[in-house]
Formats: C-alpha cells, sequence, structure tokens
C-alpha cells in the first residue's frame, strides 16, 4: 500500500467529512440563501413547538411586554450587526487600495508564478480563467502518472514491491485527475463549484505518498521515471499555492456578496420588528388552527423574519471558516486526523 488513507485522508470531500453529502451541503455545497432559508423554518419549527408542547402559557403572547422585549434587540442586532459587517468589507477591500509600486509588486509576482508553471507544465501562454488554470494543472498530473505507468512496464527487471508501490500510486493519481478536471471545466469564478472541485483534488496526500514512494525505490527506479516523478511532484506542488490564490479570492468574493445580501434584507427585517412593536396586537388574531395557536405562529413568523440578517450572516460565515479549516495547511502537511502507522513516520 502507498497510503494509510481513513476517511480524513480520503480523495472526495465527502468522504473526508464526517455526515457525509447532507454535512457537505450544509456546511459548503448549498446555497447560501437556501442553507439560510433550512436555519430559519429549523428556528421557526423549534419555537412553535416549545410553545405549544413546553411549559408555559400561550396567554403570556397577548401581554405587550413580551413581545416588546422580543423585537426591541432585534432592532438593535440588526443594524449593529449590519454596520459591523459592512465596515470588514471595507477592511477587505482596503487590500486592493495601494500605491502603484505595491500593485507593480504584485503583479510580477503573478506573472512569474504563471511563468513558471507554464514551464512546468510545458505550455507557451497559461489560461486566465481559474478554472481552467487549474484544470490544466490537474490534468498535467495525470499525464505524467500516465507516463510513470508506460515507463513501468518498459523495465521488466523492476523488483516487484517497487513496481506494485509505484503503480498504486501512479493509478490513483490517474483515477483521480480523472475525476476532478471534468468538474473544474467549463465553471465560472465566483460560485463555490470552482473550490470546491479544487478540495477534490487531495494534492496534500499525493505530495506525501509520492516523495514517500519516491525516495523509498529511488535506488531501484529509472533516471527517465525519477524524472517524471520529480515532475509530477512539482506540478502537485504548484497545484497548492495556485489553490490558495483562488481561495482567497474567492474569499473576497463572498464577503461581498454576503455585505449585498444583507443590505437587501436588512430593512425588511426592521420594518417586521418596528410593526411588531408599535402596531401589532396579538388579541387581533386569536385562534387555532391545526392546534397551533394564531399569535404564536404570526410572532414565531415575524421573529423568523427579524433574524434573516442573522442566519444569512452564519450560512455565508460557515462555509468561510469551513473551507478555511479545510486548507490551513499548505503542501504536505496534513492537519486532519489520519490512521496511525509507520506510513506516516520518518523513513
Amino acid at each position: 500500500m502507498t497510503d494509510g488513507v481513513s476517511d480524513e485522508t480520503a480523495n472526495t470531500v465527502e468522504d473526508r467529512v464526517r455526515g457525509g453529502r447532507l454535512a457537505v451541503w450544509f456546511l459548503v455545497r448549498g446555497n447560501r440563501l437556501a442553507v439560510a432559508a433550512v436555519m430559519l423554518a429549523g428556528a421557526y419549527a423549534l419555537l412553535v413547538a416549545l410553545g405549544e408542547l413546553g411549559p408555559g402559557s400561550i396567554g403570556k403572547l397577548f401581554e405587550p411586554d413580551p413581545v416588546f422585549a422580543l423585537f426591541t434587540p432585534l432592532i438593535i442586532g440588526v443594524i449593529m450587526g449590519v454596520s459591523l459587517v459592512l465596515t470588514f468589507n471595507q477592511l477587505v477591500l482596503s487590500q486592493e487600495l495601494g500605491p502603484v509600486g505595491d500593485q507593480r509588486e504584485r503583479m510580477a509576482e503573478a506573472m512569474t508564478f504563471r511563468k513558471d508553471v507554464e514551464d512546468a507544465v510545458g505550455r507557451e501562454t497559461s489560461p486566465p480563467e481559474p478554472s481552467t488554470f487549474l484544470r490544466g494543472l490537474v490534468a498535467t498530473t495525470g499525464e505524467h502518472a500516465r507516463t510513470i505507468l508506460e515507463r513501468l512496464e518498459a523495465e521488466p527487471g523492476l523488483d516487484e514491491a517497487a513496481r506494485e508501490d509505484v503503480r498504486e500510486y501512479a493509478e490513483g493519481i490517474v483515477a483521480d485527475a480523472e475525476r476532478v478536471a471534468p468538474d473544474l471545466e467549463g465553471q465560472q469564478f465566483g460560485t463555490f463549484e470552482v473550490v470546491a472541485a479544487a478540495l477534490e483534488y487531495n494534492y496534500s496526500w499525493k505530495i506525501y505518498t509520492g516523495r514517500r514512494v519516491r525516495n523509498r525505490h529511488s535506488e531501484d527506479l529509472s533516471d527517465d521515471i525519477l524524472e517524471t516523478f520529480d515532475d509530477l511532484l512539482g506540478d502537485l506542488e504548484f497545484f497548492g499555492p495556485a489553490r490558495e490564490h483562488f481561495k482567497t479570492l474567492y474569499f473576497r468574493w463572498e464577503i461581498i456578496n454576503l455585505s449585498r445580501a444583507l443590505v437587501a434584507v436588512s430593512l425588511p427585517a426592521l420594518a417586521i420588528s418596528a410593526y411588531m412593536i408599535l402596531i401589532f396586537e396579538t388579541g387581533d388574531i386569536a385562534g387555532t388552527t391545526a392546534g397551533i395557536d394564531h399569535g404564536l405562529a404570526v410572532v414565531g413568523l415575524a421573529f423568523a423574519i427579524g433574524v434573516t440578517p442573522f442566519s444569512i450572516f452564519l450560512s455565508y460565515i460557515l462555509r468561510i471558516v469551513t473551507v478555511a479549516k479545510w486548507t490551513l495547511a499548505i503542501g504536505p502537511f496534513i492537519l486532519r486526523e489520519t490512521d496511525r502507522g509507520s506510513d506516516i513516520e520518518w523513513e
């Protein structure tokens, strides 16, 4: 075996995350407004259920104080929360402002990186779109792995243990490249799909296992195979900073989207909260439907609308911090739990 693969070092994100597909959808893949709606629906259902089944009396709703005490902090919270997010947004955007010298340095570093990648993958001009750029790197790793497999067949005298070790690693690279590359094709930056597809390519584990396999069998492998191994590892090392750069840009994009969403929903939330304080009378809608008190249902719905900005904020931040946690380390450092054993010890 070339690697001790656990749930945390599996190739796909869904296999690495506890909870599987549903957890991944909630944390990162799902539309943020849909996730916020799920949160609001859950909060509304819980409030109504506690109001009907929990200890206490619905009669308290017919007094003005509880409604006033509930919605007054909501107005304060919405105003302060939106102001803080917009201020944070300005801090993020301030990184785009600077003297021409800083901008030239950023430009020079970006062009140097692109040229280095072009030399590594054997292309004259790298594409400008992030998805296509990453797809080219992934496809190139697959091509190098296929070359390794072809050269293995040309060495009949190679030690069988070394052959099997290298073949297993190279076949894993080919299979993973063929799985991830199509997901990157045609994806528009600004959607989460670009980052999601990049997360699917577990390059850190590939660098570690690749270096281990190469170093373990360096005396048995031919110079051609070793050279191709170095090319493969070099491409994987380029994939890391490229993914981190596009991830950073995506975070800024998401913070801007978050600010726009909060601006759109904050005024309706404030209006509903103000209505509940100034005008609404629970006694005007007395009665029940399907055993649910009308006052509880309406107050609960107004509460859900009032906390909409907060739920949207949570849904966006949940994605940002989750991706940040998954990608804290760059290169062959793996912070997630792995299978303990000789496969991850010093050699």
